[in-house]
């Protein structure tokens, strides 16, 4: 029987590769994708109402446009992930738990934004919160465990 040495199974990659890894990727990908899709309907949203002269407050700017910003970046992170980054991995872990808990967090503000946005920026967090559970899970993991 023979064995690998210590030398290559510190260096073998990652099971990222694997077809079940690179389907929940693949799944996780969309999800992400919606998040920045919904994301941009908030921004466009808040053009639109700018545009036509309706209140739209500096608040509602910089919240939709962060939004759209961390739906590139994650996307970026799972893309890179998918290609067996671990650093990318471990970050996108973090990110779609903490991320949806942070929108929805300040969505509860009192008074702070109106009806429509919060529901927009719900269905924002949902998309990506729904990915958590796809890149939390046991495949993943094991697929990017720490070797050594």
């Amino acid at each position: 029987m023979e064995t690998a040495s210590p030398t290559t199974a510190e260096n073998a990659p990652a099971h990222y590769s694997h077809p079940d890894a690179q389907r929940t990727f693949g799944k996780a990908k969309f999800l992400v994708a919606a998040y920045g899709a919904l994301s941009a309907a908030v921004l466009i949203t808040v053009v639109v109402l700018a545009v036509t002269g309706r209140t739209v407050t500096s608040f509602m700017w910089g919240r939709s446009a962060g939004v759209l910003a961390s739906a590139a970046v994650t996307y970026w992170l799972t893309v890179l992930a998918s290609r067996g980054a671990r650093w990318a991995y471990l970050r996108m872990r973090l990110i779609s738990v903490i991320v949806p808990i942070a929108i929805i967090a300040i969505d509860m503000i009192p008074g702070a934004l109106p009806p429509w946005f919060v529901v927009m920026q719900v269905a924002c967090a949902l998309a990506l919160g729904a990915s958590a559970f796809l890149v939390n899970g046991a495949g993943l993991r094991a697929a990017f465990a720490k070797s050594g």
